[in-house]
This record gives structure tokens, sequence and C-alpha cells, in this order.
């Protein structure tokens, strides 16, 4: 067994945190070009590996049950994309980094703390089969666990309970690729189930990397850490 698809996912959030804790960086440009380059690498590892293997195994089911209608898989990437647009509702944003604001917490956000662990947990579940998409999540978590818990200092919230939240948030990933791994339910289900999870992907990669920069400018920064991602994650 590949022990890395578990492990790192749960350390690029850990990193992510004790970084903010820490070192607390100031550069914001910095860590829009470390979005932007997450974002495209984990559009490009859906667009060239994940959907192309859903729609294959697809394929081969229609085939051996000798299905002659479309394949529906279309429909369940709609689905995840939709649901994401709902689970943002109570994130705010935050699997884009979108977290702002400096009101004073006195608890966990829990609407936050719920949709941004099932978002978690959602993605793993392709990675029990799909295994360098957990690059692309950790890749993708590590400037998010920075903003985050950037986020929840600046709003003066326990420091258990940032603790907490993140220990929690970096484990929903591994646990929904050991669920994934182990449950024959979801193991039957699996390309409808990817089929969700590439439309989340699709949603928040895509939001990430279309966003307008400051000042609305697309500049060649970002350009070629989006370059770097697309290329990178062609030769994994």
């Amino acid at each position: 067994m590949d022990y890395s698809i578990y492990i790192l996912p749960l350390l690029s959030v850990l990193i992510g945190y004790f970084i903010a804790l820490f070192l607390r960086p100031k550069s914001k440009k910095n860590l829009k070009l470390l979005l932007a380059f997450s974002g495209a690498f984990l559009l490009s590892l859906t667009v060239m590996h994940l959907l192309p293997e859903v729609y294959e195994t697809d394929l081969h089911h229609n085939h051996a049950h000798h299905h002659n209608h479309n394949s529906a898989i279309g429909i369940f990437i709609m689905i995840g994309i939709v649901f994401q647009i709902i689970l943002e509702y109570f994130s705010k944003g935050a699997e884009h980094g979108h977290v702002h604001g400096h009101q004073t917490l006195n608890q966990i956000p829990w609407l936050l703390f719920f949709s941004l662990c099932l978002h978690a947990l959602l993605e793993g579940m392709p990675i029990s089969k799909q295994n360098h998409l957990a690059y692309g999540i950790a890749i993708h978590h590590f400037p998010i666990a920075i903003i985050l818990t950037t986020f929840f200092i600046n709003a003066h919230l326990n420091k258990k309970a940032i603790l907490f939240f993140m220990i929690i948030f970096a484990f929903m990933t591994p646990i929904g690729t050991f669920l994934a791994d182990n449950l024959h339910f979801l193991q039957e289900y699996y390309t409808q189930i990817s089929g969700i999870v590439i439309g989340i992907l699709f949603h928040i990669s895509s939001t990430i990397i279309f966003e307008s920069s400051e000042g609305h400018k697309f500049n060649l920064a970002k350009l070629s850490v989006i370059v770097l991602g697309i290329i990178l994650a062609y030769f994994i």
C-alpha cells in the first residue's frame, strides 16, 4: 500500500498551519500566486487524469451491461458543481482562499467547519484509485491551511480551537481515501462519486485561476505559475 496518498494531504494542512502560526507570512501576493499554481495543478490533474479515467470506467460498465444510453457522468459532474456552490454558501469560499474580515470569533464557526470537512472528505475519495491526485489535493490544501489559520489568529479564536479545527480538517481527506478504499458501497458507486468530485474540483480550481488579481490585472507572474502547474501535472 502506498501510504503517501494518506500522508501528503495530511502533512500539507499541518505544515500550512505551523507556517501560519510561527512565521506569520505577510505577503498576500505570494499566497495568491501559490493559490493560482495549486488551482492550475489541480484542474490539470482532473482534466488529464481523473476525468478520462472516470469516463473510460463508465464506458466499460455500459458495454458490459449492454447499455446504449449516453453516459450520465456529465450529470454527476454538474451535480458536483452545484453542490460546491451550496457548500460555499456556508463556507464563504474558504476552499479557494476567500476568508477575510477582522471580526472576533468566540467559538469555532461550525458551518464553515462542517462544509470544509465535507468538501475535504469528498476530495479524498477518488485518490484511492487515482493516487497522483493526492499531490494535487496536498498542494491545494497547503495555502488554504495558511489562509485559514491566519484568519483564525486575526479573529482571536482560541488557540486550542484553531488546532482542533486544523487537525480535523487535515484528517478528512485521508479518511475519505480510506473509506473509498474499504467500503464496498463506495467502491460500487466510484464513478458517480468521482463525477461529483470532478465537478467540485472544476468549480474550485477554475474559480482560483480565473478570479481577477489586484486591480483586475492578469499579470505575468500569475500566468507563469499557472503554466508551471499545468506542465507539472502533465508529467505526473
